[in-house]
């Protein structure tokens, strides 16, 4: 492999035929220049990003090389750990995302993560690679990230598997769950137990029927009987159902069909006791 452009000591651009491709290993650009030869058995990743690539490098030549070291790193753990590939874009987005929030707290700054407790339950794995890299950030580059950058993390990591939805929508519904939840808690008057089963059920029940209603896809239907005993029996919960359900059409344009606030009923009901 022939180099185009040297990045920093640990990438380079290459061309191949008439596509470039950004190589990395550790020390393959180290004192090389244009036109040098990269021995291909050192060679350890080969991204090909077509309209990303122009960007990546830029990050590359910009970003400090133990930031892209670490964040490198996670990606391969996390990869590991789900035993599957994440998108090309994770290099950039995670990349960029760390050595921002490393910059942040080397400044004296706070990292704040609103979503965190419902990112725990819902992203479960997810936010344990997101732990591990806080711990691996600590150990690498000596300083201290908080549990809330675990979920940025993982929200990252989330939105990087190859069947996931983009960021955009992964913040969204987090964000709906979460006011859900709030609702919940103001219409009852208490303080959810965020460790209980009950709890960590309905947010897995929410995020799959969000997803549903993100892809039309059909809902199970309640039978009408069991539905008006519900109303009838649980009054009080479904009348939060029906909260959650009016705040969600209003704000984002969204309705669950009746059967669904059936089932969240229940729920809650579970929630509640």
């Amino acid at each position: 492999m022939r180099i185009y452009k040297v990045l920093n000591n640990n990438a380079a651009v290459v061309r191949d035929g008439d596509q470039e491709k950004i190589v990395m290993g550790p020390g393959i650009a180290f004192q090389k220049k244009k036109n040098d030869i990269i021995p291909k058995s050192k060679v350890e990743k080969i991204f090909v990003m077509k309209e990303e690539n122009e960007k990546f490098q830029q990050l590359l030549q910009m970003v400090p090389e133990e930031h892209i070291e670490l964040a490198e790193e996670i990606i391969s753990y996390a990869e590991g750990r789900l035993m599957s590939p994440l998108s090309n874009h994770i290099h950039i987005a995670l990349t960029d995302h760390l050595s921002f929030a490393v910059e942040r707290i080397q400044n004296g700054y706070a990292i704040q993560n609103k979503l965190l407790s419902e990112i725990k339950v819902l992203y479960r794995n997810e936010f344990e690679i997101g732990q591990w890299a806080i711990k691996r950030a600590e150990e690498k580059l000596g300083i201290s990230l908080p549990e809330d950058e675990a979920g940025h993390i993982a929200l990252h990591i989330h939105t990087a598997k190859l069947d996931a939805a983009d960021m955009k929508v992964t913040i969204r519904h987090t964000a709906i769950i979460q006011e859900s939840i709030d609702m919940i808690e103001r219409h009852f008057g208490v303080n959810l137990s965020k460790d209980s089963i009950s709890y960590q059920r309905l947010l897995t029940h929410l995020r799959f029927a969000l997803n549903r209603l993100e892809q039309n896809e059909d809902f199970h239907v309640m039978d009408r009987e069991m539905l008006q005993m519900i109303q009838k029996t649980y009054s009080f919960a479904y009348a939060c159902s029906e909260k959650i359900a009016d705040y969600l059409k209003k704000e984002y344009g969204m309705q669950f069909p009746e059967s669904e606030m059936g089932y969240i009923t229940l729920h809650i009901q579970r929630l509640s006791e």
